[in-house]
């Protein structure tokens, strides 16, 4: 196994990037060591896995790392083995770019609306060419054309959607309560599209 950096990235709060990046990591952490980078000056990944009495988020590590330099000490001094998933500020778009660049693979968590497609674009033109990078939409309405219209537009647009956790689907239990059985469960699909654009480079 190689170190493999997962940044989770958005450039606004509210769209499941915390959450993504709390599941990846307890999936992860079930086959090699895992660490949460929490370079979100809020910190609200490292609170959760803090306070979380959850037995799968006992084996993530955490390291706050709000500024670029600690950011890149970070992500230089974790071993070879590592699962490194960095849970990216919301407007913070120098520091994000910055981040993208360190990544082997770049998850995006979007919702289906209209003010969400540019915020998406918006992190694709940050990720460098060859990255593998793709969507997890969260929270969705699947039963919706709004959702069915989103999905044809990606398509499209040849961007990958690696997953969708469904509006019904509990996930962000936050650190008072354990993650949610169908929430890692939803997040299986999206863990193994990641794995596989990693090993594959795309």
């Amino acid at each position: 196994m190689w170190k493999m950096i997962v940044v989770v990235a958005a450039v606004k709060g509210g769209v499941g990037k915390t959450t993504s990046s709390i599941y990846l990591a307890a999936l992860g952490a079930n086959r090699r060591p895992a660490t949460i980078v929490d370079a979100d000056p809020q910190a609200a990944a490292a609170e959760w896995v803090e306070f979380s009495d959850d037995e799968r988020l006992e084996k993530v590590n955490v390291i706050e790392a709000p500024t670029d330099r600690l950011l890149s000490r970070a992500l230089d001094r974790l071993g070879g083995e590592d699962l490194v998933v960095v849970d990216t500020p919301p407007a913070h778009d120098r520091l994000l770019g910055k981040i993208v660049e360190r990544a082997d693979v770049v998850l995006i968590p979007t919702r289906v609306g209209g003010i969400e497609a540019p915020r998406v674009e918006a992190v694709l033109a940050m990720v460098p060419a060859g990255t593998p990078v793709g969507l997890v939409i969260a929270s969705a309405r699947t039963f919706t054309r709004d959702y069915q219209d989103a999905l044809a537009a990606y398509a499209e647009a040849r961007v990958p959607v690696w997953g969708t956790i469904p509006e019904r689907v509990g996930i962000a239990a936050g650190p008072a309560r354990p993650l949610f059985e169908d929430g890692l469960e939803a997040y299986k699909k999206v863990w193994r599209r990641v794995q596989t654009a990693a090993r594959s480079g795309g």
